[in-house]
């Protein structure tokens, strides 16, 4: 194997689930998320972790992928991996995707697996801090300015050789790792205003195409 990706709902609230499912140009998000990782040739699988709540929806969701996703019910990264596991063979990267990060080109997901093939043990995309950062007291007051010219906003996918995959499966953690430059369309869709955003990429794509 080249290349497989786990794509997950990085669960901050508890209808990010449902939010995977949101329509977008008449397809559900997660959709778009499958359908942009599979149109890279080295990517063998994608294993889509389906919270049990939602497997059949995100099952119709992605009908006519089956040659090569596999939806494995449960929001465990551990158990996709366990599922999979005799599946894989070799020294492929691994990679993590936030389901709702379903317009991430290409060439960022290139970028983090030529990383990692590079010898980079973890890599994950990032984007410079354009807010001000204040830092507030224990009565919401402000009492400084951080300095933001180190800081940087995290995406996904998440890059992995199989020894840190495994690592970063029992005791998920991204210190040390190498970054690569994120995209502004990686955006996590979370909101109305960022299903529009969505939408107009969506549209902006196949305008491209013809």
């Amino acid at each position: 194997m080249n290349t497989i990706v786990f794509v997950t709902v990085v669960r901050h609230h508890a209808s990010d689930a449902e939010l995977a499912l949101a329509p977008v140009d008449g397809e559900a998000l997660l959709t778009h998320t499958v359908r942009g990782l599979l149109a890279l040739p080295d990517l063998d699988l994608v294993v889509v972790a389906a919270p049990e709540r939602c497997a059949d929806s995100f099952s119709a969701a992605l009908s006519g992928f089956e040659k090569r996703c596999r939806i494995v019910p449960g929001s465990s990264l551990k158990h996709a991996f366990d599922t999979v596991e005799n599946e894989i063979f070799g020294n492929p990267v691994f990679l993590v995707h936030d389901a709702l990060r379903a317009f991430t080109p290409a060439d960022t997901v290139r970028a983090v697996v030529d990383a990692v093939r590079a010898g980079s043990p973890c890599v994950v995309p990032v984007l410079p801090m354009a807010d001000t950062v204040k830092v507030t007291d224990a009565a919401k007051v402000i009492t400084a300015t951080a300095d933001r010219a180190s800081l940087r906003t995290a995406q996904t996918p998440l890059g992995f050789t199989r020894e840190t995959f495994l690592s970063y499966v029992d005791k998920p953690s991204l210190e040390g790792a190498h970054t690569v430059a994120g995209h502004p369309d990686a955006m996590r869709v979370t909101n109305g205003f960022e299903l529009k955003l969505a939408e107009a990429i969506a549209v902006a794509g196949k305008e491209e195409i013809l």
